[in-house]
């Protein structure tokens, strides 16, 4: 019996490639977005409490400031990424870790309602200029890092996710020991500048000169998107960018669900919030150790479209599981089964959605496309939030239909973008989806 000879070169395309290890400058970012969140969630969770009952805030004023931090941070993310494209990422994060340890050290000692405004708009106003920088450069090293060993650029962005999760997690947890010590919130605040003072000054010593961005920038094979759109406007008229910024706003309308309408299902199955520490540990726990198998899984065998739909959908149905799970022990099922659903939806969706960026715009553009993304997404949450707040009064089965057709509606704009270059393996063919 006759059987076609396999070349070596065939057994290599066939061969799925295994996973490479990230460069050090990989390692350096993804470290970066662990100490980032470290340091920001040692303090957040602490701030309106020590608003109100350590400042005598009214309860408006203390919404104000919280406001005033998420715009100054989620509406200037265009600007980080526009600055990060034009001087490259070292000194717009450098600026961005020394704005940060002032607001810290700022808001530790602030006591009137004006000083506290101040320090909570640096705070914000430096998430602004670093976040986009290292999420950019993040993008741009993974999709060198594929061409270069055929690792899918969605496992190192998993990574990145990963450890950017794992410092929200262990964040409260630092602030909490300090607190328990008796060193207040102030003690927080310190502790959250000190980490950003350990990462400035790595990152002083590690990261490179703009010299090396503009070098790569001039290198062809780093060009993933289509030619001929120079100019920064071209950004904001490609209708594929366009999409991807909807497709990805659902998300975040869905996910502001876990501040929104998981405490109100808490509490009517429960009758209180004590449980929502531990809805929130699972989300965490789950990201930290399912991300990276996960997203190693699907980025080898579907396309980013593929996985920005799939996620979408996943999360859809934790907004259709609450109505429709047994409350069981204690009535927290039918929150939990949310909460697993939708954390597992985020794990498919966020790597894949950040690794469609770098296909659908210029490199040079890479920084403000990121914080463009960011930005749209922070506004239409803030209008998603007064619309899915009115439905809070509406019956169950109707709130919850309601809001599993947002992020359908995601998965339906997702549908009509590129596949991506994810699910790949170097010298052989896409994987369909």
């Amino acid at each position: 019996m006759n059987r076609t000879a396999r070349t070596p070169a065939t057994e290599v395309r066939r061969r799925p490639r295994p996973a490479s290890a990230p460069t050090p400058y990989l390692r350096l970012l993804t470290a970066t977005q662990f100490a980032f969140n470290t340091g920001f969630y040692a303090v957040l969770p602490y701030l309106a409490t020590h608003l109100g009952s350590g400042l005598g805030m009214a309860g408006w004023l203390v919404g104000l400031v919280l406001g005033l931090r998420t715009f100054s941070q989620q509406g200037l993310f265009v600007v980080g990424g526009a600055l990060t494209d034009r001087y490259g990422p070292r000194p717009v994060v450098l600026a961005g870790c020394a704005l940060r340890i002032a607001g810290f050290g700022w808001l530790a000692f602030a006591g009137s309602t004006a000083t506290v405004m101040a320090a909570v708009l640096l705070i914000g106003f430096a998430a602004a200029l670093f976040s986009p920088a290292v999420e950019s450069e993040a993008a741009r090293e993974a999709v060198r890092h594929e061409r270069a060993t055929g690792t899918p650029r969605a496992h190192v962005l998993a990574l990145f996710s990963a450890a950017g999760q794992a410092g929200a997690f262990l964040g409260p947890l630092l602030g909490s020991l300090l607190l328990l010590l008796g060193g207040g919130f102030r003690s927080a605040c310190l502790a959250g500048a000190l980490v950003f003072t350990g990462v400035l000054a790595g990152h002083a010593r590690l990261m490179p000169h703009p010299d090396r961005v503009r070098e790569a920038e001039a290198d062809a094979s780093t060009r993933t998107a289509r030619p001929g759109r120079p100019t920064r406007r071209a950004v904001f008229t490609d209708r594929a960018f366009l999409l991807l910024c909807l497709a990805y706003s659902s998300y975040l309308v869905a996910y502001n669900q876990l501040y929104l309408s998981l405490p109100v299902e808490v509490v009517r199955a429960t009758g209180s919030e004590a449980a929502l520490g531990w809805l929130f540990a699972l989300s965490s726990l789950l990201v930290v150790t399912v991300q990276v198998p996960l997203t190693r899984f699907s980025a080898r065998r579907i396309t980013p479209r593929t996985a920005l739909v799939t996620g979408l959908a996943v999360v859809a149905a934790g907004f259709a599981a609450v109505p429709l799970t047994p409350a069981g022990p204690g009535g927290l099922l039918p929150a939990a089964a949310f909460v697993v659903l939708l954390t597992l939806g985020q794990m498919l969706l966020v790597p894949a959605a950040r690794g469609l960026v770098p296909d659908l715009v210029e490199d040079r553009h890479l920084g403000l496309a990121t914080g463009a993304l960011s930005s749209v997404s922070g506004i239409a949450v803030l209008g998603g939030s007064a619309a899915t707040g009115a439905l809070l009064d509406a019956p169950a089965p109707v709130r919850w239909a309601a809001l599993a057709a947002v992020p359908l509606a995601g998965a339906a704009l997702a549908f009509t973008l590129p596949a991506g270059r994810g699910g790949k393996e170097p010298g052989g063919r896409a994987v369909a989806g």
